[in-house]
Formats: structure tokens, C-alpha cells, sequence
């Protein structure tokens, strides 16, 4: 409690959004009651970090219905859209029937969020929005990149049917995953194509010898988000590309010992 702010933040000098949905998390986690009016202030918190520039209430920007770092720190991105996003998911569930819940008062604009979350997966409509310049690779396709247009992976020169030179974004697996949580948490239709489209990537690249697409590069936050998604969705088996069911819960104890 010694790092809750007044606004309702949870953290020290910076990073307000990133540490504070780390913090909701960990009190509801602990079930105690005690935490629930700071849950409840923190969540506020969160939700008011939500970005809507230019007109308000529409995504008319590539970053509207997204959430960044806070402060003065940059712009919506996806790593910490769906640490906010998984925050509110639980924190609404442990306030419910309680008298901090104000939900039905105040909360996220989900369809928002599941707008920005969609801009970060690479597919067709989000090339589209990104102009002439854009580009997508079959092997990216239905992979998640960091934020709408850029890339911690690798960016790509790709030659055009018409000679042009356009840029391709690399899709890489933790950020594939955290997609996936994201419409998990947003409540999306285990249906919808998007899903349907990163569960094909995740599929044709799964590994835990790397973070697919960024080598040694995050690899623990790879494994963390992979662990997540497969738990919520009851995974037992995971089936690979080629069709082989792995054990993943096995294979990845085995591989952090």
C-alpha cells in the first residue's frame, strides 16, 4: 500500500499503467477483502489511461482504444493493452456483488480496445489501414507485432506484383500470445476469425526453444503469455502445424527447471 497513489495508481516513479495492472492483479490474487477499494481505484485508473485522440469516442487513429506505459511515456502498445486489459478482466470479477463495483457506471470501451488490438495483428485489413507503403508476408499473417506499424522483430523489404518496395512486419510469439488474451479477456467469439487466424500462426510456430520471430529475445514474457493463453482456453494437447498434440504444460516445466 506504501506505492498507492491518490489518483489510484500503484506504483513508484513511472510506468503507472504497466505497474499498476501487475499490482491488481497480485491483490486479487490474494482474495482479500481488505484489497478491494484499492482494486476498485486502481481499476478507475486503468480505465481512464484508455488513448481516444482526435474525435472522441471513435478509432480514428491507428493508437485510439489502446493503453501505453501513462505519464509521458509513449503512445498505446499491445504488451501494455493486454496487462490492462487482463487487470480489468479479473478485477471486474472480484468486485462483482460487492459495493465497489461501479461497472455498470463506468468502464473500459472494450470495442475500442478489441479495435486497437486488431490494428497490432497482421492480416489483411490491417495493411489496408496502414497505407501503401505496408506490406504482409503469408507466414506473418495472423501474428501480433508490438504496436500498428512497428515491429520488435524483423521489418522486411517485400517487392510488389507492381515493382514497388513495401514493408513487412514481422510477427513474433509473445506478442502473438498476448493478442490471443487479449480478445480472451475483451470476451470475444471463440469463432471470430481473428482468433481463428493467431491460432494458425501460434500453431505453425510454436516452439520453446525461442521466442518465435525475437530468437532469445523475451523469451520468459514468451513463455509467460504462452502459458496464460493455453491455460484459459483448458489446452491439454497443443497441436502443432504438422499435426503432432504436444504435451506443452510438460515440455515447458521441463524447459524452465
Amino acid at each position: 500500500h506504501s506505492t498507492v497513489k491518490s489518483a489510484g495508481g500503484i506504483y513508484g516513479k513511472g510506468l503507472a499503467t504497466y505497474n499498476t495492472a501487475l499490482s491488481i492483479m497480485a491483490l486479487v490474487q490474494s482474495g482479500k477483502e481488505e484489497h478491494l477499494p484499492v482494486i476498485a481505484k486502481a481499476r478507475r485508473l486503468l480505465i481512464n489511461q484508455q488513448q481516444d485522440y482526435d474525435n472522441r469516442g471513435e478509432t480514428d487513429t491507428l493508437f485510439d482504444g489502446g493503453v501505453g506505459y501513462g505519464g509521458s511515456y509513449a503512445h498505446s502498445d499491445l504488451s501494455n493493452t493486454h496487462f490492462a486489459l487482463e487487470a480489468l478482466y479479473y478485477s471486474k470479477k472480484a468486485l462483482a456483488d460487492t459495493e465497489f463495483d461501479d461497472s455498470s457506471e463506468f468502464d473500459l470501451d472494450w470495442d475500442a480496445a478489441i479495435e486497437f488490438v486488431s490494428r497490432t495483428q497482421n492480416s489483411e485489413a490491417t495493411i489496408e489501414r496502414l497505407g501503401e507503403t505496408a506490406a504482409l508476408r503469408k507466414d506473418d499473417e495472423g501474428g501480433f507485432i508490438y504496436f500498428p506499424g512497428d515491429t520488435k522483430s524483423d521489418v522486411i523489404s517485400v517487392t510488389g506484383e507492381d515493382g514497388k518496395e513495401r514493408t513487412a512486419l514481422r510477427s513474433y510469439g509473445s506478442m502473438s500470445y498476448a493478442g490471443l488474451l487479449s480478445f480472451i479477456y475483451a470476451d470475444m467469439a471463440e469463432d471470430d476469425p481473428r482468433i481463428g487466424l493467431v491460432m494458425i500462426w501460434l500453431q505453425n510456430n510454436y516452439t520453446l526453444e525461442e521466442n518465435p520471430g525475437m530468437d532469445a529475445q523475451g523469451l520468459y514474457y514468451y513463455y509467460h503469455t504462452m502459458s496464460k493463453a493455453l491455460a484459459i482456453t483448458g489446452t491439454q494437447k497443443f497441436e502443432t502445424g504438422d499435426g503432432k498434440k504436444v504435451d506443452w504444460k510438460n515440455d515447458l516445466a521441463l524447459e524452465v527447471m
